[in-house]
Formats: structure tokens, sequence, C-alpha cells
């Protein structure tokens, strides 16, 4: 992975699970402003995300792809950061996301 491709990941893994589904549209027309004609490289989680949807199985939860990629930058979060909150409307998967 090339200096371009970390710099570009590193800003979506530390900001993309901060904002809004709006304030998303506007991050990534800002990225692309910074980055243009890059073509961000897929992360492999493929162990993780198999994981993660064993488990919802077992606590027989939909492993609904949103949800799967909520727990995964609830993850990643959690390796950058040393607090964090999560932050929703009634019923959104906060409890669950974090068990």
């Amino acid at each position: 992975m090339d200096e371009s491709q970390m710099v570009l990941r590193s800003l979506r893994d530390v900001n993309v699970p901060k904002f809004l589904r709006d304030d998303l549209k506007l991050f990534n027309g800002i990225v692309s402003d910074l980055f243009p004609r890059m073509v961000e490289e897929a992360v492999d989680y493929g162990a993780l995300e198999k994981s993660i949807r064993e488990n919802c199985q077992l606590l027989l939860l939909e492993d609904v792809d949103e949800y799967v990629r909520k727990v995964i930058q609830l993850y990643e979060t959690t390796i950058v950061r040393h607090g964090l909150m999560l932050v929703g409307p009634t019923g959104s998967g906060k409890t669950k996301v974090s068990e």
C-alpha cells in the first residue's frame, strides 16, 4: 500500500464513523478533491467479518451488511481512540453493536 492510500484510509477510518449520512457526502466530496483519480483499495476483513456474522447468528441477530460494517467501524475506532461514545436513535443497534 503506497503512502497516498495509507493517508486516504486513515482519513476514512478515523472520520467516517463519526459522520451522519449528509456529512458523509460532503466528506467524500472533499476527499475526492484531495485525492483525484485515486481508487481506494478494499480492505479484506475476511476473518473478522466471518466472526461477526457467526456471532450474529449465535445472538439471533440478522447479519445485515450495514450492521456488520458498523461493528467493523467500532472495532477500528477502538484501535485508534482511547474513548468513544455510541449515539443514535432508539433501536438503531447501539447496545448490540457494542456487545
